[in-house]
């Protein structure tokens, strides 16, 4: 991640509808830090793409993430981003909502906010049984809201990137596991009960 180029935004963004699977599936069994990267990059594209902040906002939070990863600190674009841009503490959690709301707009199912997600209790039996899923949820700050034995499960986050690049490993660790397909759910979450959960799942 290091050696990452920063991004360029006079270059056209790679598309951001589709999350690949591939990447994902070659990096299964190495870092869990590489989703990091890939989710700092389709953010940045989405971003760019909505016209969410200038090229010179975009860059710097960009540089300020990757600080973050380098030193294996979970950090969420989004959340960068808007303190970049300068905006008022009292104000941070609305920005990362707009900020959400246009990211999601470029994706091919918006995914739409859950008002109750810091009432649901950890899935700690699932993390367990799916340690890897756990670190990558922790890296990626999107937590798994709910779980109902493998058949249905929940993960949502500030970042609607975020979290569908984890729904799509978890549905891969579990058809790998039990040879079944989960009942996959993203929802978005308000920066409070994101906050919130991101300390009660990942004791950040």
């Amino acid at each position: 991640m290091q050696g990452s180029s920063p991004f360029n935004p006079s270059q056209e963004p790679p598309p951001t509808t589709d999350i690949p699977l591939q990447p994902m599936q070659q990096s299964a069994e190495g870092d869990p830090w590489d989703y990091a990267e890939l989710c700092l990059e389709q953010t940045a594209a989405a971003i760019h793409e909505s016209r969410a902040a200038t090229p010179t906002e975009l860059n710097e939070a960009i540089s300020k993430a990757r600080e973050c990863h380098v030193d294996d600190k979970p950090a969420d674009l989004l959340e960068i981003l808007a303190r970049t841009q300068g905006h008022e503490e009292e104000h941070i959690g609305e920005v990362i909502v707009e900020l959400g709301d246009k990211i999601a707009a470029t994706l091919n199912t918006s995914p739409q906010i859950m008002p109750f997600g810091g009432k649901l209790i950890a899935p700690s039996a699932f993390y367990e049984s799916f340690d890897r899923i756990h670190k990558i949820a922790r890296i990626l700050l999107s937590p798994v809201v709910f779980a109902e034995d493998t058949d249905a499960i929940g993960t949502a986050s500030i970042n609607p990137v975020a979290s569908t690049i984890l729904a799509d490993e978890i549905r891969t660790a579990v058809f790998k596991r039990f040879g079944i397909r989960p009942f996959l759910t993203v929802s978005r979450i308000d920066y409070e009960n994101w906050s919130f959960l991101t300390r009660k799942h990942f004791e950040l």
